[in-house]
């Protein structure tokens, strides 16, 4: 079928809306309709050449939908079904899936190869194959996907709001209760309050922490986060630093959390040193590829016993969590409406992305057109 997508042909250069042919799906494939896609900061990551990526390649990878149509060996999901996609699929076999860590599938070294599962690409345009960032493509209003990238949710979760715990409520989330390990009475700091972090913040908020600081040098969001669950701001690691030693009498924060658009090797010094003994230092962030160089003290290591721990979709089990999050979102206890700042037409994307980079938007959303 023909549709429209946002393309990226060149590392640096804009979004490209234009048509696009769409195979139908393969045996285990489902093609889903969207109602939105979340504008989060990995697509940008790529598109700055951050990330590694196989262009030309259709971007998004937070979306949510109603299934069209199935391949003949699907069984998970059926026409109708509203789904949310994964930005990481789960396979339920390999040994990570099997262990409880399914956020570390093997099927996500699809992620990097560029094609799709099973090999090959479904999108075609200007007579080439298209890739999918994380072979998903939500920056289109139909895609199509291998049914270990699909969650079936209940009819009545708002399929926009639904969208954004694809990747980054569930990855802002968990980080804080599953990364962090965070427990009542803590001492939770957030350091960038983009999508990640404002659901960070709530993930605190609901594991019972006592003091939440969000640290953003954004007036408007340090705001915001007080609406989101922070009990206090800064506007810098640096300026957190006091406030914070006064607030837990010299103790310094169990957990804090990196969430700024781009991570940097310079920011681990003071990361590691908002956080108390035994604390955890979360990195969530996404950094350069090419950067490899830190700095930190060692000595903190191993005489205040504390711990450095990456995160990938917040160490979550999406099949779990993604359900469990969106019940959460019905009874009140997340906030993903406010959330999201403003919406866009798939042919405002760059416009989205400028918004966000410029730091106007927890979280920009493109809504499809029935």
């Amino acid at each position: 079928m023909k549709t429209k997508a946002a393309v990226l042909w060149e590392y640096g250069s804009d979004w490209s809306v234009e048509e696009v042919e769409l195979d139908d799906p393969g045996p285990h494939e489902v093609r889903v309709k969207l109602a939105a896609s979340g504008l989060c900061h990995s697509d940008d990551h790529v598109r700055t050449g951050d990330l590694p990526g196989r262009l030309p390649m259709v971007g998004g990878h937070e979306g949510a939908g109603v299934v069209e149509e199935v391949g003949s060996a699907v069984t998970s999901v059926k026409p109708g079904d509203h789904v949310v996609l994964m930005f990481v699929p789960a396979c339920g076999r390999c040994r990570w899936c099997a262990t409880g860590h399914s956020n570390l599938c093997d099927l996500g070294a699809y992620l990097m190869i560029g094609e799709e599962i099973g090999g090959g690409f479904r999108i075609h345009a200007r007579g080439q194959d298209v890739s999918t960032m994380c072979i998903l493509g939500t920056f289109s209003p139909y895609c199509v996907v291998h049914e270990s990238s699909v969650v079936k949710i209940d009819d009545d979760i708002p399929l926009d709001k639904a969208a954004l715990v694809g990747c980054g409520v569930t990855t802002g989330w968990g980080s804080a209760v599953y990364l962090g390990e965070t427990r009542p009475g803590d001492t939770v700091v957030v350091v960038g309050i983009g999508g990640i972090g404002a659901a960070a913040l709530q993930g605190a908020r609901h594991a019972g922490a006592r003091y939440i600081m969000a640290v953003d040098p954004v007036p408007w969001k340090r705001e915001m986060a007080l609406k989101l669950g922070a009990t206090h701001v800064a506007e810098s690691m640096e300026a957190a630093l006091e406030p914070l030693t006064e607030l837990t009498r010299g103790q310094l924060a169990d957990v804090a959390i990196l969430t700024v658009g781009v991570a940097r090797g310079s920011q681990m010094g003071p990361l590691m040193a908002l956080v108390g003994k035994n604390g955890k230092a979360v990195v969530t962030a996404v950094a350069p590829h090419y950067d490899n160089e830190v700095s930190l003290k060692l000595h903190d290591l191993t005489f205040f016993q504390k711990q450095i721990r990456g995160g990938l979709f917040g160490g979550a089990n999406p099949r779990a969590d993604i359900p469990k999050l969106l019940e959460l979102y019905r009874k009140g206890d997340i906030l993903l409406d406010e959330m999201i700042t403003r919406t866009y037409t798939l042919e405002e994307i760059n416009q989205g992305y400028a918004d966000m980079r410029e730091g106007r938007n927890i979280r920009g959303l493109i809504r499809y057109d029935d």
